[in-house]
């Protein structure tokens, strides 16, 4: 009988070894998943504000372009 008790201890414990295997193993799933996140927003950040700055360039050489057409700028 007791051994039986043992038996069924030790498979408890072995069952709750697996399962927090398991949890251990799904947590390095969303810890990669989070950390790609961040990066790809990372990335997409950098890249939107490049895209602002080529822009806003842009848009005051063209300005500046024309003021000096216009005779409104030296």
């Amino acid at each position: 009988m007791a051994s039986k008790g043992l038996q069924d201890l030790k498979q408890q414990v072995e069952g709750t070894a697996q399962e927090a295997a398991a949890g251990a193993a799904a947590q390095q799933v969303v810890d990669q998943a989070t950390e790609a996140g961040q990066k790809a927003m990372d990335q997409l950040a950098k890249t939107t504000q490049e895209t602002i700055d080529k822009t806003a360039n842009q848009a005051s050489d063209t300005f500046s372009g024309i003021g000096k057409k216009f005779g409104l700028l030296k």
